[in-house]
């Protein structure tokens, strides 16, 4: 597993994702990394924001057990601008259970897509990621809010897809909220499948930072620990591709 470094700078940050591929990030190093980029007044709101999220109905396992929100942005030196709602889309290669699929989702809300959270994670990112790739000037980034769901005798699965690789250049995975799950573990490989460590994120603001062209990661099923009660994992996943 990569960890943080002592110094969690940006350049700390660039040097140990061109050194390792990914970072593990507890939340007491990635909640000011964000605050720097902007107060995040509207936390609370933003956690809201997961609850009564639509179901994903495009999973070809059949599962019931994830509701999903979408938006896209632009990213250049203006900064950080949504842009027209659109599909997601990945191809077989990169998703062999729901790939080459136009898949149409719900957008994320326009108070929450604007807003200081929102907006400190995607400065983040495109401060981060474009230190990376400084020849880079303009980059499509794509946000899923993510909630697994588990139930007594269902397993709630983070990546059905299995260990993968989102197709892009970098990717963000940020913990909003975990409630009455187990499991839940982030695993990353090498391309040719070496395990290179596994981690767990448990409290809010733990993320993870990747490499989509060196590494894969998957992520466990999620099971509820006590089956009367509700069960999810709530998550801000967000990717950059250069244009």
């Amino acid at each position: 597993m990569s960890a943080v470094p002592d110094d969690d700078s940006t350049a700390a940050l660039t040097a140990r994702l061109r050194r390792d591929g990914h970072v593990f990030l507890t939340a007491a190093a990635m909640q000011p990394l964000l605050a720097a980029q902007r107060e995040l007044a509207d936390w609370p709101a933003f956690v809201a924001s997961w609850n009564g999220m639509p179901i994903d109905t495009y999973m070809a396992d059949g599962g019931r057990y994830r509701r999903r929100l979408y938006a896209v942005y632009t990213a250049d030196d203006k900064g950080q601008r949504r842009g027209d709602h659109q599909p997601h889309y990945q191809g077989l290669e990169y998703n062999h259970l729901n790939g080459d699929v136009a898949r149409w989702f719900e957008p994320i809300g326009a108070d929450i897509g604007s807003g200081p959270t929102m907006q400190a994670v995607l400065g983040f990112c495109h401060a981060l990621f474009g230190a990376l790739a400084p020849a880079t000037k303009r980059w499509h980034v794509e946000v899923h809010q993510f909630r697994i769901e588990a139930v007594s005798g269902e397993s709630g699965k983070p990546t059905p897809e299995g260990v993968h690789r989102d197709g892009v250049d970098y990717v963000l995975v940020l913990l909003v909220r975990r409630h009455n799950i187990a499991s839940g573990t982030t695993t990353i490989h090498s391309p040719e499948g070496r395990d290179l460590g596994s981690f767990t994120l448990q409290q809010p603001f733990d993320a993870t930072l990747i490499d989509d062209h060196r590494v894969y990661h998957g992520v466990t099923p999620v099971q509820p620990i006590d089956d009367g009660e509700p069960a999810f994992r709530d998550v801000l996943v967000v990717t950059f591709r250069g244009l």
